[in-house]
């Protein structure tokens, strides 16, 4: 399964998955800068949550194996994978990198 297959909104567009579960502490941890980063690049790049939980296919493809996982894609392909608590500059970082070669 791509992830065209199970969001076909960004298919064309850079994208942050975001594996993470409700019952994760370092998650919860995650979520104000995963909000954030929905904010600050609500018209560049696709901010997209998936609960393992509730879509276990999706993540045994992905092949996440612990939670918080992100996932940075480009045109449906995977880009790079971050593992556990992330810095908001880390993830800036990174979409900021992809976003520039795309203009």
């Amino acid at each position: 399964m791509k992830i065209t297959e199970f969001a076909p909104d960004i298919k064309d567009k850079v994208a942050l998955v975001d594996f993470s579960a409700p019952w994760c502490g370092p998650c919860r941890q995650m979520a104000p800068i995963i909000k954030n980063l929905v904010e600050k690049y609500n018209d560049r790049a696709a901010i997209v949550k998936i609960n393992p939980d509730s879509q276990p296919a999706v993540a045994t493809h992905y092949m996440v194996q612990s939670i918080p996982t992100l996932i940075l894609f480009d045109q449906g392909r995977e880009i790079k994978r971050f593992v556990g608590v992330q810095s908001p500059e880390t993830l800036e970082k990174n979409l900021d990198a992809v976003l520039t070669k795309k203009s």
